[in-house]
């Protein structure tokens, strides 16, 4: 029984990759450019402008610029106030494309950023970022 289960699991993830949108390309200059004005704004504490880079879906859940840059400020440090970032590869994930981002903190520690990408009105914006402690070699 495990092992239909896990073939129902591996069919339902490959049709879920398939289904999902593809990047281009040429997507990864353009998903990597919207990430990098958005860390601009954090650094200069522009919520409304960070904010703008953010899906609809994002949007809806702060609802304001500020309530979205408290949300940075308090969960994200490494992201709101990088001492070094560096743009990885894009991945293709099961709701879409993610942009691999890596950063260090003012500490030292080392982090990788997925950032989950969706296409709005033929704009890239950011879906949400899923951040993880980075191994010392990985970046």
């Amino acid at each position: 029984m495990k092992s239909v289960l896990r073939h129902a699991l591996a069919a339902l993830g490959l049709t879920l990759a398939l289904l999902a949108p593809q990047a281009k390309a040429d997507d990864g200059a353009a998903m990597r450019a919207v990430i990098e004005e958005q860390l601009q704004a954090f650094s200069r504490d522009d919520w409304a402008d960070a904010f703008r880079h953010a899906s609809p879906g994002i949007q809806s859940m702060f609802r304001t610029p500020d309530r979205f840059g408290a949300m940075v400020m308090q969960g994200y440090p490494m992201v709101w106030r990088p001492s070094r970032v560096e743009a990885g590869p894009v991945e293709q994930g099961p709701r879409g494309p993610v942009q691999l981002m890596y950063f260090e903190d003012q500490s030292g520690s080392l982090y990788i950023a997925a950032y989950e990408m969706v296409l709005v009105d033929g704009v890239w914006r950011i879906d949400g970022v899923r951040i993880r402690k980075a191994p010392a070699a990985a970046v």
